[in-house]
């Protein structure tokens, strides 16, 4: 893979922010919109808003999106009465699934209900393959009647097809109650590095470790010295990728500002059992602040072929 493929939205006051965008970069570093920074997917069922997304490539070439239901542009000021207690336990029953072989020709929206009355909102879903079963991990946030609909936890169900899953479980609680959501896994040298959004204490990105996909999991604490400088309760929305030197790449979701000013901000790291993350914001660049997405690689026919996807505004 020489090349990456960035599936993120826009942070807007309009309905065509929450939609699925598209960036491409040759190096990582340096990032370019595809289609003319206009979406590339929309969401027409649901809250017909589509948010924090991940994508993965199935071990058969199949490119699957996944995303959080919800449009905080049509649902916020009158479904959910601009409440997001209410947003929490009422919105997002569903996550968003689309497939495609190719990146550019995809499926029709789908709707996946993973939970059941227990789940009250299910949010900003994640895709790892899991080598010792031989199947993909979805794991995402929720709040449950576990505890009243509190503070939320981490869920994962199974799956080998993307059509039938297993019962969703319990995949990572903080030992204090606290709140954790926006998992983003990854695997290094047969670990599984886990990065969440802590909300409470600490009041920022964390970053937990296995030797197995649903866990026990164990802080990893010189990550937590990486984060202890930066502004509290102001990032999320992690997502992680090797760029082409072999140094690890962390984008972190910073959100602390006016709408104009928001984005990602990265951090590099030699490995991701280092923890050691160092921000590095002249490194790379971004046409607009790009928002809660994953970055994949990509092969260079996939790079050239979205270079050029153009996508009428009438198309579906």
């Amino acid at each position: 893979m020489s090349a990456y493929l960035f599936v993120h939205f826009k942070e807007k006051r309009t309905p065509d922010g929450e939609q699925v965008y598209f960036g491409v970069s040759r190096d990582g570093f340096h990032w370019e919109s595809v289609n003319d920074g206009n979406p590339v997917l929309w969401s027409y069922e649901g809250d017909r808003g589509v948010r924090d997304f991940t994508i993965t490539r199935t071990k058969e070439g199949k490119f699957v999106i996944l995303a959080t239901d919800l449009s905080l542009s049509y649902g916020m000021p009158y479904q959910y009465e601009n409440s997001w207690a209410k947003v929490s336990r009422e919105g997002s029953k569903c996550l968003v699934m689309w497939q495609s072989e190719d990146l550019i020709h995809w499926s029709r929206q789908r709707m996946l209900k993973l939970g059941d009355e227990k789940f009250g909102c299910l949010w900003a879903p994640d895709i790892i393959y899991d080598r010792e079963k031989d199947d993909y991990v979805i794991h995402w946030s929720s709040s449950h009647v576990c505890n009243h609909f509190g503070p939320k936890a981490i869920f994962y169900t199974r799956t080998k097809d993307f059509e039938t899953f297993t019962e969703p479980a319990e995949l990572y609680r903080k030992e204090d109650g606290g709140t954790v959501i926006d998992s983003a896994m990854y695997e290094e040298d047969g670990v599984y590095y886990c990065f969440l959004k802590s909300e409470g204490e600490p009041s920022h990105v964390i970053l937990v470790k296995s030797e197995h996909v649903t866990g026990p999991f164990e802080r990893v604490e010189a990550f937590d010295r990486c984060m202890e400088g930066l502004e509290k309760g102001k990032y999320e929305a992690p997502t992680a990728f090797v760029t082409a030197d072999g140094r690890w790449c962390l984008m972190l979701d910073f959100y602390g500002c006016k709408a104009a000013g928001q984005g990602y901000v990265p951090f590099l790291a030699e490995s991701l059992k280092s923890g050691r993350f160092v921000r590095s914001d002249a490194s790379f660049s971004f046409p607009y602040g790009f928002k809660h997405g994953t970055v994949l690689a990509i092969k260079d026919e996939e790079y050239e072929r979205l270079k050029k996807f153009v996508k009428s505004p009438d198309e579906m």
